[in-house]
């Protein structure tokens, strides 16, 4: 990659409770946080930004469940002030270039970063997308956790709001292969770029 001050890194969700050992975990999570880590050390001057987003909920209603269908309804995760929202340590040296955090689900479900916000001043919050135009960004690569999930949403919002949008596959993780194809298959007709395949627990390829 050469520099290009007009592309955005977006790091979804790389956190406690999306990896192994957390309460909504998914296969192959912390290998993709090493993973990112490792991309962003490679390549952190070939972006005009680098932010991330998390899961933090307080209160989100029905996103929350003691018995979870795992479509609408899940396991509690990413309560504020838990372990489980932190972000994983084999992030850690990603974090490092990371400008801005947006924060989201307070009180809702949020699957897409877009619906976060993170703080700018004591008074003043500002969401992603007017964060990344502020600093005059026009595509963004995507990566995280999970594809079929927050990075789906992600990237279509992403899509929605004008931004030439890149999922880096390899640096994302999936919950399972059919969830993951048909995601796949929605971004590629919603025009997004898809660079390799995710990490997925099932050997089965999904491309």
């Amino acid at each position: 990659m050469s520099a290009d001050l007009s592309r955005a890194l977006i790091l979804v969700d790389v956190q406690n409770d999306f990896c192994e050992g957390g309460s909504l975990p998914v296969p192959g999570g912390a290998d993709v946080a090493r993973r990112i880590s490792d991309h962003v050390v490679a390549h952190a001057d070939d972006y005009g930004a680098i932010v991330a987003t998390a899961d933090w909920h307080e209160d989100p209603g029905a996103h929350f469940s003691d018995h979870p269908d795992f479509v609408d309804t899940w396991p509690v995760h990413c309560r504020v002030g838990s372990d489980g929202a932190l972000f994983h340590p084999g992030a850690e040296r990603a974090f490092e270039h990371v400008e801005a955090i947006f924060r989201k689900g307070l009180h809702a479900a949020a699957y897409s970063g877009f619906e976060g916000s993170t703080v700018e001043s004591a008074d003043h919050r500002v969401g992603l997308g007017d964060w990344l135009r502020d600093r005059a960004i026009e595509s963004v690569d995507i990566v995280g956790i999970a594809t079929d999930h927050c990075v789906r949403a992600t990237a279509l919002d992403a899509l929605d709001e004008g931004f030439d949008t890149r999922v880096l596959l390899d640096l994302t993780a999936g919950v399972a292969p059919a969830t993951t194809a048909a995601a796949l298959e929605q971004l590629r007709e919603a025009g997004a770029d898809l660079v390799g395949a995710p990490v997925l627990a099932s050997t089965e390829e999904v491309s």
